[in-house]
């Protein structure tokens, strides 16, 4: 194992998180605008696309990492019956859940219930299908709908905070189900869908549009919410929540009522918004 990956089983995560959650939100002018200012030229980020591209205007790091888009800018699959992708970024793995195990690099994988954090949750997914998608910190981190649903419940599933960079991913075993993460149970019109937002080494921040900050505060057992008699219903491609860091989104499917597009191949550049399935009517189970 490399000894970048060993030095993080060592690392205090959630100190160092702490640290960082704090540092991208000090609104002094010379160091927001510095930490803004690098990460737009090391990883190339296009602000041509952003609502407000004048780089100083951001009150600190944290306003421009969450930015919003210019109107337009993530258009949604025309066609309603398509799946859409949750967020920007890169596919990690995508395909069957097979016997209730997600794949996540070669030799590699874990269970829908331990990701979940919950044996009855993941039993709708146990012969589904899965598409990881990898934030960097070029993206947009905010998460939308793949498809309309109403939310019922949320678990905060505590964890390790280990690095979710594709050489973290070949190696750290069990890496996503190991992580602190937020789990979104919805039901939609064509059967329930769960949307899991995995923190990672010191970019664990997870925010929604229902509850607002989520996490941190870190969690030391699962904490869970149930919204079904709140009546929370998002629209197909509405945003949902956001990473403020960045990270990575699992979506699960059942193995009735929608597909993913059987030619998604590991490291294919996705979008907000674009088709990446079929929603099949008439068939959720």
């Amino acid at each position: 194992m490399p000894p970048s990956i060993l030095l993080q089983y060592l690392l205090p995560h959630r100190l160092l998180s702490r640290v960082v959650f704090h540092a991208t939100r000090w609104t002094w002018r010379p160091w927001k605008d510095f930490l803004i200012s690098q990460i737009t030229r090391r990883f190339n980020v296009d602000m041509s696309e952003a609502a407000q591209a004048d780089l100083s205007s951001y009150e600190h790091f944290n306003a421009f990492f969450t930015r919003l888009l210019k109107p337009g800018a993530r258009p949604v699959d025309a066609d309603p019956l398509a799946l859409l992708c949750p967020a920007d970024g890169r596919i990690s793995q995508a395909g069957p859940i097979s016997a209730g195990r997600i794949f996540q690099a070669k030799g590699q994988d874990f269970s829908a219930a331990e990701l979940l954090g919950d044996e009855a949750s993941a039993a709708p997914y146990k012969d589904g299908q899965f598409v990881t998608v990898y934030l960097s910190p070029r993206d947009y981190h905010r998460v939308h709908m793949p498809m309309a649903g109403k939310l019922l419940e949320t678990l905060h599933v505590p964890g390790r905070i280990f690095s979710v960079a594709p050489l973290a991913v070949q190696c750290i075993p069990r890496l996503f189900a190991r992580n602190e993460r937020l789990v979104c149970h919805f039901e939609g019109e064509h059967g329930p869908f769960a949307v899991v937002l995995v923190g990672a080494l010191l970019v664990s921040s997870v925010s929604t549009v229902w509850g607002d900050l989520e996490i941190p505060p870190y969690a030391s057992k699962i904490r869970k919410r149930d919204y079904r008699a709140s009546d929370i219903r998002l629209e197909r491609g509405a945003e949902m929540g956001r990473f403020n860091m960045g990270s990575t989104v699992i979506l699960l499917l059942p193995a009735q009522g929608s597909s993913l597009d059987s030619t998604l191949t590991t490291e294919q550049a996705v979008r907000v918004g674009c088709g990446i399935g079929k929603l099949h009517p008439g068939h959720s189970g």
